[in-house]
């Protein structure tokens, strides 16, 4: 058994695309009436799921609560890599939740916020702290 993939849901398809499309995520084109979408990845590796909130609320007979932890975290190449991510964030309008920091586990740090309010951490590993 192994991890396959992480789901999160979107109250707006097409701006949550783009947030992550900053995250360097690739896209087909989104559909109009689209309720699920996933970029593009290798055999293999785990996939991003993205799913309508009003479809999950339709499977689950709830509606879908982001968490107020991260659920999950991206790995950046290059300590610079993770302020660079998140001044591109910022410039598109979106939520940096925690400016990068150097944590005290050898890591450049910092966390972001998708529209619908899941947050993901950015990563890298510093100088002379191989990952």
């Amino acid at each position: 058994m192994k991890l396959d993939a992480i789901s999160v849901t979107s109250t707006d398809l097409e701006k949550t695309v783009r947030f992550y499309s900053v995250l360097g995520f690739v896209f087909r084109p989104c559909e109009k009436d689209e309720r699920h979408i996933e970029p593009q990845t290798k055999p293999g590796d785990v996939r991003l799921m993205i799913d309508t909130a009003d479809l999950i609320e339709s499977i689950t007979g709830s509606k879908p609560i982001p968490p107020n932890h991260s659920s999950f975290a991206m790995a950046c190449d290059h300590p610079s890599d993770v302020d660079a991510v998140c001044e591109k964030i910022k410039a598109e309008g979106f939520v940096v939740t925690k400016e990068p920091w150097d944590a005290f586990w050898g890591q450049r740090y910092a966390i972001v916020q998708d529209p619908d309010g899941y947050m993901i951490d950015l990563f890298a590993p510093l100088e002379g702290n191989a990952q």
